[in-house]
Order: C-alpha cells, then sequence, then structure tokens
C-alpha cells in the first residue's frame, strides 16, 4: 500500500485551539480514519487570511511530502478573512490559487468552510462560505460547508460562547469532525467508514 501525507492547513481551528483533549477536528478525523497508511500533519497559523495561506503553504507542504506516495491537502478555512475586512472575492481567487498550485502538483484537495463565531460578522461569514463552495464546485473540489450547519445549533452555540466566542472547544471540535467525517472524507480518501 502505498503512503499516504495528509497535509491540514489553516488558522488555529485546524490546529485545535481551545481543545482540552488537544485534539481539535483534525485529530478526531484521523482517529475514526482506517484502511489507510497515512501521516497526517497539521500546518496552522493562527489569525492567518487565505491570501496569506496561499503564499506560504506550499513550500511547507512540500518539505513534508512522500515520492512516490500520495499527497493530500486539506484546506480548513476560519474567519479570519472578515475579521480583516478582506472581500468574498479576494477570498475567492485566493483559494482558487491555492487548488489550481494544489492540481499542479496532482495533490487532491478537500476544503473545510469557515465555521459561525461570535467575533465575525455573520453575514460576511455566509458569504464567505458561499464563495468557497462555488470555487470548489467550479473544479470538483470536495466542500465541507459547516456555517450553515452549526449557525443554529445550541451546543456549537454554548460551547463557542464558554471559550470567548473566537473558537470551540471538545464539543464543537467533536461537531466540526462529524460535519467532515459525514460530508465526504471517507469518499475523497477511497477507503470505507468505520462501523463500530
Amino acid at each position: 500500500m502505498e503512503q499516504t501525507r495528509i497535509h491540514f492547513v489553516g488558522d488555529e481551528l485546524v490546529a485545535g485551539y481551545g481543545d482540552a483533549r488537544a485534539l481539535g477536528w483534525t485529530g478526531r478525523v484521523m482517529a475514526r480514519t482506517r484502511g489507510l497508511d497515512a501521516l497526517a500533519t497539521t500546518l496552522a497559523v493562527p489569525g492567518e487570511t487565505t491570501a496569506q495561506l496561499a503564499e506560504r503553504w506550499g513550500p511547507e507542504a512540500a518539505r513534508r511530502s512522500v515520492h512516490p506516495g500520495i499527497n493530500r491537502l486539506v484546506i480548513g478555512v476560519g474567519v479570519a478573512d472578515v475579521v480583516a475586512g478582506v472581500s468574498a472575492a479576494r477570498s475567492r481567487l485566493a483559494l482558487a490559487n491555492i487548488l489550481d498550485k494544489a492540481a499542479s502538483e496532482h495533490r487532491s484537495c478537500l476544503v473545510v468552510g469557515p465555521p459561525p463565531l461570535w467575533h465575525a460578522a455573520p453575514d460576511a461569514t455566509a458569504a464567505l462560505s458561499h464563495a468557497l463552495g462555488e470555487v470548489c464546485s467550479r473544479r470538483g473540489i470536495p466542500f465541507v460547508e459547516t456555517f450553515e450547519s452549526l449557525r443554529h445549533h445550541d451546543q456549537w452555540a454554548a460551547d463557542v460562547q464558554r471559550h470567548d466566542g473566537r473558537h470551540p472547544g471538545q464539543a464543537g471540535y467533536g461537531l466540526l469532525a462529524w460535519l467532515v467525517l459525514h460530508r465526504g472524507w471517507y469518499e475523497w480518501l477511497g477507503v470505507d467508514q468505520p462501523t463500530d
């Protein structure tokens, strides 16, 4: 079996900041992934915008890639663009650049959209999520929508409010992991979903 490298890139949510179990959603997702010889690495920069991510992900992922083997990229987009006042159009362009570069390197991608966080304007976050989803749809890239799924979710709201409105805790990261796992993760990897 060929070894797979999975690089998770994004902001502090990709790193699982605020999770007392230190797993975040990425650790929970990998713990539920079977039948794959995979090394997962988390390459997170707190508060990073999509434009900043587009500038730095390539060299960082290249150092951790395997040849021959399969290299995959998971892009977790947070709300930094919203907080920084970046337009949805600029965010769309930055993600398109990331996806196009990854495609040129034969890296299969999956994108996880921004969840609702109280320090980021909800309408702008919704617009960002929609714009990113469009970019992915045009390129046939799996997109995990999290904003609308969690916008009115009581457990998510309570967990984020307990953590200053900027990030979730254990319960919230569990919800994010569930969304990723049930919205294309196993199909993207080409592995069976565990039954336990």
